[in-house]
Parts: C-alpha cells; structure tokens; sequence
C-alpha cells in the first residue's frame, strides 16, 4: 500500500481512509491502494468489520478526471476499465459487514465506493451522484449494475442519464442512504454500526453476506443453492453449537462467539 489509502484498526473495526486531499479523487495509485486495503482487512482474523471512510469534509468526488483524460479507447479497452472494475469489486467483496461514512460529495467513483459498501451513513450535507453523463460517459466503477440493484432501475436511470446530485433526505427516501446524522457525528455512527458486527459470529456473517450478493447475482434457483450450501456448512462451525446451545439455556441473544 502507498500513502493516499490508510488503515487504521481499532476495536476489531478497520478503517479504510481514502488520503488524497484536497478531493479524494480516485487515481490509479488511489485504485491499486483500495485494492490492497480491501485484501487486508479481508484476510485479517483480527478485524470484524470495516467503515469506508474520505476524512470530515469529503468522501470522494469522482475519478481524477485530469489522468483519465488522457487516456484512450485502447486504454481503457487494455487495462483500464478492467482495473478499475477489479478494484471496486475487490472492496465489494470484503467479508465482512461494510459501512460507508460519506461526508461532503459521493459523486462519480465516489458514490460507486460507497455503493460497495453494505450500509451507507451519510452526513446531512452530503451530496451524492453518478455525474459521469456529464463528461460524455458512463459510470464505470460498477454504477451501471449496483446502483439499479439497490434503488430500482427507473431512479438509477434518473440518476445516471440526468447526472444530478442527490441530497441525503431524497438519498435516504429512494434507499441510497441507510442513516443520516449530523455531519460531525458520520465516523462515530459509522463505526457504532459497525461496533455492531464486531461481536457477531464472523463465520455466519460471512456466509450471509455471501449468499446474498452473490444470490443477486444469479437466478432464483442458484441463489436458493448458495443459501442452502452456506447454511449447510454452518453446521460445522462451532459459533453454531455456541449459539444453539446458549439459545437452549439461556434464550435469544446472549450467546458469545469466538469466530471459529
């Protein structure tokens, strides 16, 4: 990793801080660092979940669109596209439980970010949006596929074809949005929902998150397969005996897990 992409581990809850000021905007090096920061936290037994996370006054505005413009179609047909996608996909694929903390503008590449992520907190000045249109492209960071898949293909389209920026009280009516705070309170909240997971059992939240975004992917009968297998293999766990057990004795929801 470089120095435009920090994480910060505390608690169980990783932090990747994207460090390009003054805009965050996502480079190639910013790329090839979200990529391994991804891989960290993800092989890391140590951590339990993760907060996405630009700094108080800004997630990230968008690609850096100063290095993207002089690339071209064989470019970005070549390596580009590809290594773009591989590392938005990289985070998406964390396994663990996600939250994006967005302060300030998600636009672009920014927003495709968060959208990787599993819950998004956002600040009550936080604007978002998918303004690629505006330069004569499209989202290419995965904004084409996971924004449609969260708030519905019609206001994806909206957001896509017109370009506009989202305000956090439409974010969180149209489901972009899963909480909004006071800008000052966003990292706080975040890591308080991810505080959540941490005393999770990892094993099962793994397989959770798997079964559904991998079961998004597919038919109804191939997501049924992946629920089935993941459950299935649960029952090899000993968080399953754990939490069996203490359901027998003691009830729901005072169990203790150990990851294993």
């Amino acid at each position: 990793m470089g120095d435009v992409v920090r994480v910060e581990i505390d608690q169980s809850v990783a932090t990747i801080r994207l460090d390009r000021p003054p805009m965050n905007a996502i480079s190639a090096e910013v790329q090839d660092d979200l990529a391994a920061a991804a891989r960290r936290v993800s092989a890391d037994p140590a951590v339990r979940a993760v907060v996405l996370y630009g700094g108080p006054k800004v997630f990230a505005a968008g690609a850096d669109v100063k290095e993207m413009s002089a690339l071209g179609y064989a470019d970005m047909a070549g390596t580009g596209s590809r290594r773009l996608q591989d590392t938005f996909t990289a985070v998406a694929r964390i396994a663990k439980p996600v939250i994006a903390a967005v302060t300030g503008f998600a636009l672009g590449g920014g927003l495709e970010l968060a959208l990787c992520a599993d819950f998004r907190v956002l600040g009550q000045s936080a604007k978002v949006g998918q303004p690629e249109i505006l330069l004569g492209i499209i989202p290419g960071a995965g904004g084409t596929q996971r924004l449609p898949r969260l708030i519905g293909p019609a206001r994806a389209k909206d957001l896509i074809y017109t370009g506009r920026f989202v305000d956090s009280a439409e974010a969180l009516a149209i489901g972009l949005a899963d909480k909004v705070v006071a800008d000052t309170e966003v990292y706080e909240a975040s890591r308080e929902l991810a505080a959540r997971f941490t005393r999770g059992p990892a094993i099962a939240l793994r397989a959770a998150k798997e079964a559904i975004d991998r079961g998004l992917e597919a038919d109804l009968d191939t997501g049924l397969e992946l629920e089935r297998l993941n459950f299935s293999a649960l029952f090899a766990t000993e968080d399953a005996r754990a939490g069996m057990r203490s359901f027998l004795e003691n009830g729901p929801g005072k169990a203790s897990f150990s990851g294993s």
